[in-house]
C-alpha cells in the first residue's frame, strides 16, 4: 500500500522588483494553503527578494501594461517619462499604495509567512558566489544551494514555473 504524496509546486524567482517579487511569494503561500509543497529558488537578481532589509522598486521605464498613474486619464503617460529623476520611487510608492489598498501584506510580511507556513526557499549559492552575496545577508530561515539541489525538489514537482 503506497501513501499519496502531496502535490508539489516550484517556482524560480530570477527578477528583483516589487511587482516581480509577489507572484511567487503569492504562489507558494497559496500553495502551502492548499496542503501542496512549495518550493521558490532565488536566483540572479531574484536573491534581491531575500535580501535583509531589501528595498524593492517598480521600475516605469519599459512597463507599459502599468495603470495610468492618474485615473481618467484618457492617455496613459509616455514610456519615456519613466526615465526621469524620481519616476521609480513614484512607480513604487504607487504599488504600494495599491498592495495595501487592497490588503495584500508587504513583501517583508509575506517572506516571514512563506517561511512560517513550510515554504521552502533557496538562495543560488552560484549567483550569490558571481555577486558577492552572503548568506548573513539574507534573511534567516533560507537555504543556500546550487542548481542540482532546486532540481532534486523540482524534478517531482507537479507544477514548475518562473518568474
Amino acid at each position: 500500500m503506497s501513501e499519496e504524496k502531496p502535490k508539489r509546486i516550484s517556482i524560480i524567482a530570477v527578477h528583483g522588483t516589487l511587482d516581480m517579487a509577489y507572484p511567487p511569494l503569492i504562489l507558494a503561500s497559496t500553495a502551502v494553503a492548499m496542503d501542496m509543497e512549495a518550493c521558490i529558488f532565488f536566483t540572479f537578481y531574484g536573491l534581491e527578494i531575500i535580501k535583509k532589509g531589501a528595498n524593492l522598486q517598480v521600475a516605469p521605464l519599459a512597463n507599459p501594461a502599468a495603470p495610468k498613474p492618474i485615473p481618467g486619464l484618457p492617455i496613459g503617460v509616455p514610456n519615456i517619462i519613466g526615465v526621469l529623476p524620481g519616476m521609480t520611487a513614484m512607480a513604487t510608492g504607487m504599488m504600494k499604495g495599491w498592495m495595501a489598498k487592497a490588503n495584500v501584506m508587504p513583501v517583508d510580511k509575506m517572506l516571514e509567512t512563506c517561511l512560517k507556513t513550510g515554504v521552502r526557499m533557496i538562495g543560488c549559492q552560484m549567483t550569490m558566489d558571481v555577486m558577492g552575496v552572503k548568506k548573513e545577508d539574507l534573511i534567516d530561515g533560507v537555504e543556500i544551494g546550487g542548481a542540482g539541489m532546486y532540481l532534486d525538489y523540482a524534478v517531482d514537482a507537479d507544477i514548475s514555473l518562473s518568474f
